[in-house]
């Protein structure tokens, strides 16, 4: 798939891998619409990339609606939009968790429920979804963040249901620990850790790809797919959290 002079929107653009991958896409010769909530974070990378700014706030459905009409004819969006704060069960925030799931998910739904409808129409399209490794089965000290990813990655494999005899493409893509402001809230070692440039170019190199589902890093992925074929007691004992009872 040629990327060269299409034409994409990028929501959760601001920072981090959005931010990233509207830098690498541009200069690939991507034309792009880069939306996320604070509007000065993306005048500066409009600066870097050309693209046009969107502010958006994932979490209004008007606004939603306005700028899927706003953006006209598009060939393709990425929704990296994210939030994540460390819980587990004994520190629960309900606040923090409604919106990780508002962000990572709800936001998602709203997005693709005014983008989908627009893609039929045009015939044609390219949906790519952020996930992440976490949504293969629950962890420890992820409430929110893991469920909402999980929701993310289902969603996605019910548009790929739905439109597979579409020409509309559908891409799940799902990183593991990426070096960012998120994922400095953690004090725990974080395995095969990787820099934003690095995750940017794998998801990119996945979007040229047929592939409907991308995850990396691969070591790292094949445990976590793996741990799917493990009886529940057993995952358990192996993955969760030592607190105190």
């Amino acid at each position: 798939m040629k990327l060269k002079g299409k034409k994409y929107w990028i929501i959760g653009a601001s920072e981090g891998l959005g931010r990233e991958l509207s830098i690498q896409l541009s200069n690939l010769g991507v034309n792009l619409i880069i939306s996320a909530r604070n509007e000065t974070r993306l005048t500066e990378l409009s600066s870097l990339t050309k693209a046009k700014v969107l502010a958006l706030d994932v979490l209004d459905i008007d606004a939603i609606k306005q700028a899927s009409k706003s953006v006209g004819i598009i060939d393709g969006i990425i929704y990296v939009a994210g939030d994540y704060t460390p819980l587990n069960s004994t520190t629960w925030n309900v606040e923090e968790v409604d919106k990780m799931i508002a962000v990572n998910f709800t936001g998602a739904a709203k997005v693709l429920g005014f983008i989908v409808p627009k893609f039929l129409k045009q015939n044609n399209g390219h949906i790519v979804m952020i996930g992440s490794l976490s949504g293969f089965r629950g962890l420890p000290n992820a409430i929110g963040y893991g469920a909402s990813k999980a929701a993310m990655m289902h969603l996605a494999e019910n548009i790929k249901a739905d439109l597979y005899k579409t020409p509309i493409k559908i891409q799940l893509i799902n990183p593991g620990f990426i070096k960012t402001r998120l994922t400095e809230k953690n004090n725990f070692k974080m395995p095969f850790i990787m820099s934003v440039e690095d995750a940017a170019k794998r998801v990119i190199i996945a979007m040229n790809s047929n592939r409907f589902q991308t995850n990396f890093p691969l070591i790292f992925s094949l445990l976590f797919r793996a741990s799917n074929l493990l009886p529940a007691f057993i995952y358990f004992w192996l993955f969760s959290s030592n607190m105190k009872k």
